[in-house]
């Protein structure tokens, strides 16, 4: 066993050189043609299979892996609940139940009555890899749109369930990605957008263009959808269509893939549906809560880093904003908020905890709610009488709560009993410096009793504005349990304290994100949290991105490193499928400037020679065609041609899966218990099964 652990041959790899100047620098691309996607291409599908094959013998040696993945299938064998929509007297939830593969969707009479499966997508294929995705009700509560997506793709295909038989109606839409489903006032038909499938042929690479807003109505061709919006100036943006329940206004986001937008609306009230553009400029985000009679009330970062709540009267020839809720004077972020009858209920972030504030709908303070902990919690709907929020934490697991809004009343829904000691958790909120001096938040959770040097997970994502937020993990639990510490550092890129933060990590401030990383991994082996040679460090998509980049800048730091479907060549992650949405985040390599700051950190193109690496595991999917896994391809074609020293440069490639979403739950045990075992054996964390 260990000789198959200590001793790597790699798979030989063919170097075809491909050379380009880019603005005065000459720039070798080896492994171009890893990029090759096709079925057909035989030398390609020889190259995954021989890296699998070694990838796979090295895991089937790793003490940890059977004991990690029977664990991990016991902490996720229990039931879990998402925040009810009311339609009419009905509530419509998804639901899993112990360790099914994927969430069904189930309708309850009465908010406390008994629930019945509407829809249960572990039916749909042997291995459990076709899921239900986005779903819509309509507001008489007949009729379900629901999306189907197959092994992981992006792509969609709607459905329609009537809820009163069960049975699906004819109705199949092709075509629909990065969708929202939203159903016209009188459930006619509901709204959603697609985009011209890529030519037969073309591969999984080929870019997103040309999304566009449709209206179908139920029993009808799609070839007869009514095309509602589209911009074919500008095929890169994004169009999400929603309406608020019971909302008047179908409002149009228009993005090139950054959290800012335009706003189109839609009075549906009207007879011809006639789009009107009420926010032109990219400058600001908007978020549509509901409407008020002819008010429609939004969050937004329009003047405000921390965002606000506005109004646009949309009686007005050109409405213009105004104030409702200020930005906070504290500090606090406004991460989400729903109108429910005459009150407003804002969450707001405070150092990455959530407080939930009551205001009147003309703004007035009116008291806070009650939560059952310090963690993550968020209203999702309400009416006049009730609403229902969602609360988290690394040891609270997420539970759903009934708001009573006359009398304040907190009362669960939906509290979920988990296999596993909660009590012996701790769970702690430290500060640390970055290089520049700016203070970042790190959270810790491990045993109680674990107070000493221990191996430790760091995990970090830090772009595109979204927030690493306190929630319930049972997957990184099973580290946790064994004696490790997890680390997750809220660095910046993300939205912890709002757009600045954000703006902090993004395009030529990115290696604000790489510091703070770096900077967590060292305050915790300073601080005598992590053992020396200890520490490994985990990310995703654009977390991948980050574990790659700081394993480059500094190899010497860390001892493993898992970085999951993640962006690696940052001069050609624009050439494929949504890579043209993420310039906003890192800048077009087209651009000299954005290119002469993508080549210092471009994980291909920085990999340094003769220097000692951590062992390396790099997960990615055939499917996944957000982040295509060339990526992940060539990126360890590069490293295991370049002396980095003794430890394993290794992939793990998972079939019918893609970005992650959809992802049966056997998958992420498995691909989980490889990762974990990898890196408990390459930092020294002991593993045993609990007694």
């Amino acid at each position: 066993m260990e000789d198959n652990l200590q001793k790597i041959i790699y798979p030989k790899t063919e170097r075809i050189d491909v050379t380009e100047e880019h603005f005065g620098r000459t720039v070798v691309d080896s492994y171009r043609w890893l990029e090759n996607d096709a079925p057909d291409d035989r030398a390609v599908s020889a190259w995954i299979e021989a890296q699998n094959a070694l990838t796979q013998k090295h895991l089937e040696a790793l003490p940890g892996r059977d004991h990690f993945r029977k664990r991990m299938t016991e902490l996720l064998d229990y039931d879990r609940y998402t925040v009810p929509r009311k339609r009419g007297d009905r509530y419509f939830f998804n639901f899993i139940k112990g360790n099914e593969n994927q969430p069904s969707l189930y309708v309850r009479d009465g908010v406390f009555g008994e629930s019945r499966v509407l829809i249960d997508p572990n039916t749909w294929s042997p291995d459990g890899a076709d899921a239900l995705t986005d779903w819509s009700v309509s507001d008489d509560a007949r009729y379900v749109a629901f999306g189907v997506q197959e092994g992981g793709t992006d792509w969609r295909t709607i459905k329609v369930l009537n809820v009163e038989s069960g049975k699906e109606l004819a109705d199949s839409l092709d075509g629909a990605r990065f969708t929202r489903l939203a159903w016209a006032p009188d459930g006619s038909g509901f709204f959603y957008s697609r985009m011209p499938r890529p030519a037969q042929g073309s591969g999984r690479g080929a870019v997103v263009a040309n999304h566009a807003v449709y209206f179908h109505k139920l029993g009808k061709q799609q070839a007869d959808d009514r095309l509602i919006y589209a911009t074919p100036d500008r095929p890169d943006l994004l169009h999400g269509a929603d309406r608020v329940s019971g909302g008047r206004y179908l409002t149009i986001s228009s993005t090139p893939g950054t959290n800012e937008s335009t706003l189109t609306v839609i009075d549906l009230q009207a007879r011809n549906w006639t789009p009107k553009t009420v926010v032109p400029d990219m400058e600001s985000s908007w978020y549509v809560l509901g409407n008020h009679g002819t008010e429609l009330l939004l969050a937004t970062t329009l003047g405000a880093e921390r965002a606000r709540i506005v109004s646009l009267d949309m009686a007005a020839a050109k409405p213009e904003p105004k104030e409702i809720i200020p930005e906070a004077a504290d500090g606090a972020v406004l991460d989400a908020a729903v109108i429910a009858g005459d009150t407003l209920l804002v969450s707001y972030q405070i150092d990455v905890k959530t407080e939930i504030r009551r205001f009147t709908l003309d703004g007035k303070p009116d008291g806070t709610v009650d939560l059952p902990g310090v963690g993550t919690a968020r209203f999702l709907e309400g009416d006049a009488r009730e609403a229902f929020f969602v609360f988290t934490s690394y040891d609270a697991p997420i539970a759903i709560y009934h708001y009573d809004i006359a009398s304040k009343k907190v009362t669960p829904w939906a509290e979920p009993k988990v296999p596993i000691d909660l009590e012996s958790l701790h769970v702690d909120q430290r500060f640390y410096r970055s290089k520049d001096g700016t203070e970042v938040p790190l959270f810790l959770i491990r045993r109680k009793d674990i107070t000493a040097a221990a191996p430790t997970l760091l995990y970090g994502y830090g772009g595109f504005g979204l927030s690493q937020i306190p929630i319930y993990n049972p997957i990184q639990l099973a580290w946790v349990e064994q004696g490790g510490v997890l680390a997750v550092a809220n660095i910046r890129g993300g939205g912890e304290y709002g757009r600045a933060w954000h703006r902090a990590g993004q395009l030529e401030n990115k290696q604000n994100s790489f510091d703070d990383f770096i900077a967590a991994a060292e305050f915790l082996k300073r601080t005598g949290i992590t053992s020396p040679d200890g520490l490994a460090i985990q990310g995703e998509s654009n977390g991948g991105l980050l574990v790659a980049a700081v394993t480059n800048q500094r190899p010497d730091l860390f001892d493993v490193a898992l970085p999951g479907v993640a962006v690696t060549d940052m001069l050609r992650y624009e050439q494929f499928t949504g890579g043209g949405l993420w310039k906003g985040e890192f800048g077009s390599p087209a651009e000299e400037k954005h290119f002469r700051n993508l080549i210092t950190y471009s994980p291909y193109h920085t990999i340094r020679k003769g220097t000692d690496y951590p062992a390396i595991l790099a997960p990615t999917a055939d499917a996944d065609d957000r982040v295509v896994p060339a990526h992940t391809f060539k990126y360890i074609a590069a490293l295991q041609a370049t002396d980095l020293g003794p430890k394993p440069r290794l992939m793990r490639v998972e079939t019918r899966a893609g970005h992650g979403a959809g992802m049966p739950i056997d998958k992420v045990i498995a691909q989980h218990a490889d990762m974990w075992a990898f890196a408990a054996y390459w930092t020294g964390l002991k593993t045993t099964l609990p007694k």
